[in-house]
C-alpha cells in the first residue's frame, strides 16, 4: 500500500513537472514573440526634433510605396524626353538625363528622332515643346502613359496625344535615378494631333 502511495506520488510529480515545463515554454514563446514584435514596431519609430518638440515619424516598407515611385519614374522620364526648348544644349542635357531611366529602346528612338532632324527642327522653328501628364496606369511591371504634348511655334500652336508604354524593372537606386526603375521595351503607340491653332503673324 505504502509502496503504491509512493509510486502515485511519483508519478502525479512527474507528471506536474513536465507540465510546468511544457507551460513554461509556451510562455517564454509567447514573451519572446511580443517582445520582438514590439522591438520591431519600435525600429520603425522615428522622432524628428522640431523646434526641441519631438514628431513621431512611421517607416514604411519600400514595396508597399513602390507603385507611386514607378508613377514618379515614369511622369520624369516622359518630362524629360518631350519637354524640349530651342536650344541644342538644353536638348542634349534632358535627353542625357532621361536616358538614366530607359533601356536601349529609348536610346533607339532618340537616334531615330535624331536622324530624322527632328531636334533640328525644333531649333529651326524656334518650337518650344512641353508635355502635361493625364494619366499613368500601372499593372505590376507593365505600364502605360497618357499625356500632351503642346508644340508652340512662331505660326501655330500643335497639340498632340501621346500615348507610350512599357516594362519597369527595378535596379540599384543611384545619384542619376533616384527612383531605382528602369524602363524597358518602350514603344510610342499614339502620336496624333487633337489641335492646330494659327496664330496672327502681324
Amino acid at each position: 500500500m505504502i509502496i503504491k502511495n509512493i509510486e502515485s506520488k511519483i508519478r502525479l510529480a512527474t507528471v506536474l513537472s513536465i507540465g510546468s515545463f511544457l507551460t513554461s515554454i509556451v510562455i517564454c514563446g509567447f514573451v519572446s514573440a511580443y517582445a520582438y514584435q514590439q522591438v520591431a514596431n519600435a525600429r520603425q519609430s522615428i522622432y524628428i526634433l522640431d523646434n526641441d518638440i519631438p514628431i513621431l515619424a512611421k517607416q514604411t516598407n519600400m514595396q508597399m510605396n513602390r507603385p507611386a515611385e514607378y508613377k514618379a519614374a515614369v511622369d520624369l522620364f516622359h518630362s524629360l524626353f518631350f519637354n524640349l526648348a530651342p536650344d541644342d544644349k538644353h536638348i542634349e542635357y534632358q535627353m542625357e538625363k532621361a536616358m538614366y531611366f530607359v533601356d536601349e529602346t529609348g536610346v533607339g528612338q532618340y537616334n531615330n528622332l535624331k536622324e530624322k532632324g527632328y531636334f533640328n527642327s525644333i531649333l529651326s522653328s524656334s518650337s518650344v515643346l512641353s508635355i502635361q501628364t493625364d494619366s499613368i496606369a500601372i499593372d505590376q511591371n507593365r505600364f502605360r502613359y497618357y499625356g500632351k504634348q503642346k508644340i508652340d511655334r512662331r505660326s501655330a500652336t500643335i497639340t498632340r496625344s501621346i500615348v507610350t508604354e512599357g516594362e519597369l524593372i527595378d535596379i540599384p537606386r543611384s545619384e542619376n535615378n533616384s527612383h531605382g526603375v528602369l524602363i524597358t521595351n518602350w514603344k510610342t503607340i499614339e502620336n496624333k494631333d487633337l489641335s492646330n491653332v494659327s496664330k496672327n503673324t502681324f
